[in-house]
């Protein structure tokens, strides 16, 4: 079904990408509105050979485009002021910052995961954080299958993730030259920071883990921990995650699971030294995992390397999926 779709936060990182995904995932785009800030307003960008000129974010603007979904990418305030405006005016606000993901009216959806929530929507449904995202594509079929008790998630996360800054942090690092986002170098490092610290030690990102793994999956009762890393790669998060289960689990029924579940890639044969990457995840929208074997210091555990592309899968592309998702249905 033909749909007007609106990108927020076009000229951003993210925001390029869903231009970039909603071509290529051939997305029924019957008009398609970007908007900005005012200080990018009337620059262009291309959609499907057409340059598109980018209009200033205002109500007035919101309403005379009159969309059916606008992708949110534009950071919490904006999210928070915005995505209502949208909804008043007759669209789905999906959003990718973190401001509505754990508000209890506001569905959190990855689509190979909880696609019925999308469906609960009041005009606003949240994109999860984009190491959550890859991380519960993996572990839902082993939790329908196996029930998970607890996890410890350690990650090693791209710096694209923190926007064009990180990007240029890491190429004006290796030119030797000192940075600008993060509190320490990250060429030729590894920063244990992602986020801010609460008065527990934890940082935000570590949290938003914990929190929005239990609200995607339904399970409050999951025991989790993490730790979240920024190392020195341009795209692709990786994960290090760590499942304890109450049903017995063995590696040869773990990947029969996972071979099976959608959007995730097994890519598991160490013997020839195959395994996920962010080099080979780069410019995908599935979720690879590998590395499976168990955990012999518990009675049933399980040890997972998991790798995704965390500016598409991880931002851009499931928030598409979402619209996809709902425009399925009309």
């Amino acid at each position: 079904m033909q749909a007007k779709v609106a990108v927020v936060g076009a000229t951003g990182v993210v925001g390029r990408m869903m231009i970039k995904v909603l071509e290529e995932r051939k997305f029924p785009v019957s008009e398609l509105h970007l908007f900005a800030s005012k200080r990018s307003a009337g620059t262009t960008l291309e959609f499907r050979g057409e340059k598109i000129a980018v209009e200033e974010l205002t109500e007035e603007n919101v309403k005379k485009a009159n969309v059916k979904y606008a992708l949110f990418s534009a950071g919490s305030d904006v999210s928070r002021d915005f995505a209502p405006v949208f909804a008043k005016h007759g669209a789905v606000a999906i959003d990718n910052s973190k401001y509505w993901r754990m508000d209890k009216t506001v569905p959190l959806v990855v689509p190979e995961v909880n696609p019925d929530s999308a469906f609960t929507h009041r005009g606003i449904i949240a994109n999860p954080n984009c190491s959550t995202i890859q991380a519960v594509v993996a572990l839902k079929p082993l939790h329908d299958a196996f029930k998970i008790k607890r996890i410890v998630y350690s990650t090693y996360q791209a710096v694209s993730g923190a926007g064009r800054q990180g990007i240029d942090d890491l190429k004006d690092g290796i030119a030797g030259k000192p940075p600008k986002k993060f509190p320490h170098p990250i060429a030729y490092n590894i920063i244990p920071h992602i986020d801010v610290f609460d008065d527990d030690g934890y940082t935000f990102e570590e949290m938003k883990m914990v929190n929005e793994t239990r609200k995607i999956l339904g399970d409050d009762s999951l025991k989790i921990t993490a730790t979240t890393a920024r190392v020195p790669v341009m795209y692709g998060h990786s994960e290090s995650i760590n499942v304890e289960f109450y049903k017995p689990v063995t590696r040869r029924s773990a990947l029969e699971v996972l071979s099976k579940a959608p959007g995730l890639v097994v890519v598991d044969d160490v013997k020839n030294n195959t395994y996920p990457m962010p080099l080979d995840a780069e410019g995908t929208d599935e979720v690879y995992v590998g590395r499976v074997r168990q955990d012999f210091s518990v009675d049933s555990g399980l040890n997972l390397w998991v790798v995704a592309d965390n500016i598409r899968k991880g931002a851009a592309s499931n928030t598409v999926q979402i619209a996809e998702l709902l425009n399925s249905r009309g």
